[in-house]
């Protein structure tokens, strides 16, 4: 009986992307065209589906705002290039909404595989709703899955983004629900030494505000 094949390792957060060259809804791209800018890559399972035209529609509204920080919007899914040419076309017809960014066509999931966003339990190749934001040097940061009926929110999405953008920027952590202007958290000292020093402030050693 031969040894069973382990079954590849899923992209954690510090991994690098994998790299790709796809046809998309504005020419070619890979992931190489994004290095040095913040990336939002995001699959969605189908074009012509309720909860992704919702989204789509809210991201290409908020596009303005990633553009503001730096960060580039990079849609996916397995649908062909003319379905999502045929999809967007109809989103502007009936609501108005210009979608700009790129969506690639993935027909041989051959992306979808790389990052893991296919569900080997579903009755179909769609894709997961899934978002990975990846920094200037191609490394992935974030990753964050929705179900197939609940549609993401692009402004946590957005705050994500920025948030990381200012914990790098400072050395510092972000609490809970930190929104720009908000203040940061000093990381937790690991000598006794600096333990004392804190506690003589009369707050907790273990936290410290400090401005953004």
């Amino acid at each position: 009986m031969s040894d069973p094949v382990a079954a590849p390792r899923a992209l954690r957060i510090g991994d690098p992307a994998p790299e790709f060259r796809a046809r998309t809804t504005c020419g070619e791209r890979s992931l190489a065209d994004y290095r040095g800018s913040w990336l939002l890559l995001f699959a969605h399972p189908a074009d012509f589906t309720p909860v992704c035209t919702s989204e789509f529609i809210r991201l290409a509204q908020a596009q303005g705002s990633f553009d503001a920080i730096g960060c580039r919007l990079l849609g996916l899914s397995i649908d062909s290039l003319y379905s999502h040419l045929a999809w967007l076309r109809d989103i502007h017809a009936h609501f108005g909404v210009k979608v700009t960014f790129p969506i690639i066509e993935d027909p041989s999931m051959a992306i979808a595989t790389a990052y893991g966003m296919l569900d080997p339990l579903a009755p179909d190749a769609a894709a997961i709703r899934a978002s990975y934001v990846i920094d200037p040097q191609g490394v992935i940061r974030a990753i964050t899955w929705y179900p197939l009926n609940v549609g993401r929110s692009v402004e946590e999405q957005l705050r994500l983004v920025r948030a990381l953008q200012a914990a790098d920027g400072s050395g510092a952590s972000t609490p809970e629900g930190w929104q720009e202007g908000m203040p940061l958290l000093d990381l937790a000292p690991t000598s006794l030494y600096d333990v004392m020093q804190r506690e003589q402030d009369g707050a907790p050693w273990y936290f410290r505000e400090r401005q953004s």
